[in-house]
């Protein structure tokens, strides 16, 4: 059996031990976690176009804590258009420079970051990926279009439907903005650390857990909250290279 660990970025993350997977994703700066545990490079990573916005502290700071590291592709995750019609569309792409995929890339590659691939499907496609997933699901999807899954919601989406693995582990998620790479400042700002994402990426596990039924996690809180199983018995791994998608 394949199985997949998908790494986010909370603090003090609940690792599963080793040789009870077979490949890491990591999603946003959470490769640093991986490479402070001494985990094995990622075979992908999911990473916001927000980043290399500048817009906010918490941005910069992520790409600090990307400087050095590298994963084997990287899927580059854009922002949702805005504005009605071509005309208001194009502005806002025109203003959005800084998220675009030509910048992102380069961005990354400046810090140094390092990646052997650059995936951009496009929302459309990760969309249709997701709604596929959920099986077309009116009010999941309406909920996907109003507040996009997260970073990680998508690395663990990409594992099961373009990586093909047959489990998938996921550890380092709280549904929170803390870091474990640095404390997030928007948390003093809102008086609160709940993620935005949190709701929709919920109500995605909830319904994958019930489909598939071969997601798992070390995280007491994301089965609290999502009903995801814990992994009491993590099991051999199946000691074949991951597939490569």
């Amino acid at each position: 059996m394949t199985s997949l660990l998908v790494l986010g970025s909370k603090p003090e993350p609940v690792l599963p031990p080793a040789g009870s997977y077979d490949a890491v994703a990591c999603a946003n700066a959470s490769g640093r976690t991986a490479a402070r545990h001494g985990l094995p490079t990622p075979l992908f990573t999911v990473i916001s176009a927000l980043l290399t916005s500048g817009k906010q502290a918490p941005n910069r700071l992520a790409l600090q804590a990307l400087v050095g590291l590298r994963t084997h592709t990287l899927y580059f995750y854009p922002r949702p258009g805005r504005g009605r019609g071509p005309l208001r569309r194009a502005l806002h792409e025109l203003r959005s420079f800084k998220t675009s995929p030509f910048w992102f890339r380069r961005s990354l590659q400046s810090l140094p970051y390092a990646f052997e691939r650059f995936e951009d499907p496009g929302l459309a496609r990760y969309h249709a990926m997701l709604a596929d997933l959920c099986d077309d699901d009116p009010g999941l999807m309406a909920q996907v279009r109003a507040k996009q899954p997260s970073s990680g919601m998508l690395a663990l989406a990409i594992g099961l439907a373009w990586h093909d693995f047959e489990r998938c582990i996921l550890s380092g998620f709280s549904f929170e903005i803390t870091h474990a790479y640095a404390d997030n400042p928007l948390i003093r700002e809102r008086g609160s650390a709940a993620s935005k994402h949190a709701d929709t990426d919920v109500a995605l596990l909830r319904h994958l857990c019930k489909r598939a039924g071969n997601i798992y996690t070390t995280e007491p809180v994301v089965s609290a909250r999502a009903g995801v199983p814990l992994l009491t018995d993590p099991g051999p791994s199946a000691q074949r290279a991951a597939p490569a998608g």
